[in-house]
């Protein structure tokens, strides 16, 4: 035990004090969640370039509206009341007779206008949108842009298009125009949490207006976090590894410790710079969080768990790491076999936006039963609101206790012969027959 100790105090040290370290514990949290970050920090940043759009109108009923839904858009909302500084974009709409005789070759011109900067888009209207019928092209509307799948302008005319058709429908039905506006009123859905007691006083607490960012916000940050933390401890012990056999490193060590002793001490170093990493990414996040005022977003309930989850998940992945470390000749080899490492992880990463959705499906509560998956999706569906039953977490424990155990078990019977094992490649068959004959 004494040495195994000594080789994790060796490996957890090595780790620590590079630079490497701690640039990487700085900077990983600003590469998983830069896009988050880039987007607050540019949401504000947008194109302010007046948008020209020409509108090809075959019903001729609703390239005035444009115009006018544009004109009173453009009127409110492009210049900041108090700065004055204009933020968005103006939106001009441009009229232009439907040419039948050439319809193709107005839409190339048109084209030709956007690929020169003179336009942005053009919109062509069928001539039957007010009452649709069954030809699908006299009822279509299609709008032509260069990035016309994400375009807010698309977006943006659907609104007053639709809004004036539904008043010329409802007004040739005779319904007068004074009460159009109040049948199309339109009323949102508002987003409530659960009504609660308090506990002291016994009085109940009203419903807090739920927030999609703040519901997705810890579940998410907790996985990110735990997949961060198994990328910068256990991955690299694949390489580490195969390094030390190369250089021969392995060899002198071996001279006075013993194969299993030396891959748990590099485990072990392991979890030590995990749980120094993670205590920095938690106690930053709370601290954070106190900061911004959403104390009560800090899940301290499932903190036990995630740090649980976390020591069994670096044993589990950390063992089959050095044991395909010590089986591995070159980098080439190492390379070929970081990849069928890191599925599970990934799979978890796929999968992690339906489990979030419904974390109490079948399908979530299986592939978070998953011994090589439970730590992430089982720690999402544990910060989840909506709540899981209580008896999962600890059969997902249990579980993974289990195959952690026969990873140990398994890794350590390959890692004996491996670490010693020179020019053999690091086939799928002979990792299975190290493992069962060691």
């Amino acid at each position: 035990m004494r040495k195994i100790i000594w080789l994790a105090r060796r490996e957890y040290k090595s780790a620590v004090r590079t630079k490497g370290f701690i640039i990487g514990l700085l900077l990983a949290p600003l590469l998983f969640g830069g896009s988050g970050l880039a987007f607050v920090l540019l949401k504000d940043r947008v194109d302010t370039t007046d948008k020209k759009v020409a509108v090809i109108d075959h019903s001729g009923i609703v390239a005035d509206a444009l115009v006018m839904a544009a004109a009173d858009r453009n009127g409110k909302s492009i210049y900041d009341q108090e700065t004055g500084k204009k933020v968005r974009p103006a939106y001009i709409f441009e009229a232009v007779e439907p040419d039948l005789t050439d319809l193709q070759g107005q839409r190339l011109e048109l084209s030709n206008r956007i690929r020169r900067g003179e336009l942005h888009a053009f919109i062509e209207i069928g001539s039957d949108v007010l009452y649709p019928g069954d030809d699908p092209e006299k009822t279509r509307i299609s709008y032509h842009a260069k990035n016309a799948a994400i375009d807010n302008l698309r977006g943006w005319m659907e609104w007053p298009i639709n809004n004036h058709l539904r008043h010329l429908r409802l007004a040739e039905a005779g319904v007068e125009k004074s009460s159009i506006d109040r049948m199309l009123s339109w009323l949102g859905v508002e987003g409530m949490g659960l009504v609660s007691m308090d506990a002291e006083t016994g009085a109940v607490k009203e419903a807090k207006r739920s927030s999609e960012a703040e519901i997705i916000l810890t579940p998410i940050a907790l996985m990110m976090l735990m997949y961060l933390i198994l990328l910068m401890t256990t991955l690299p012990l694949l390489h580490s590894v195969m390094e030390e056999k190369t250089q021969r490193i392995a060899e002198v060590l071996l001279g006075s410790v013993r194969p299993f002793e030396f891959m748990a001490g590099k485990i072990l170093g392991g979890i030590a710079v995990s749980l120094t990493a993670s205590a920095v990414y938690v106690v930053g996040g709370i601290i954070t969080f106190r900061l911004m005022g959403m104390d009560e977003y800090i899940p301290y309930h499932v903190l036990p768990w995630f740090f649980a989850f976390l020591i069994l998940a670096i044993l589990m992945y950390g063992s089959i790491f050095a044991a395909l470390g010590s089986a591995c000749s070159n980098s080439k080899d190492a390379q070929s076999l970081t990849f069928p490492a890191m599925l599970p992880l990934i799979i978890s990463w796929f999968v992690f936006m339906p489990v979030l959705q419904e974390p109490a499906t079948g399908f979530a509560t299986w592939f978070s039963l998953f011994p090589l998956c439970t730590p992430m999706l089982m720690m999402l569906r544990l910060t989840s609101p909506i709540g899981i039953p209580a008896w999962q977490p600890w059969v997902g424990l249990a579980g993974v206790m289990i195959f952690t155990i026969m990873a140990i078990w398994a890794g350590g019977r390959i890692f004996r012969v491996g670490i010693l094992m020179q020019g053999t490649p690091p086939k799928f068959s002979n990792l299975l027959r190290w493992a069962i004959r060691g």
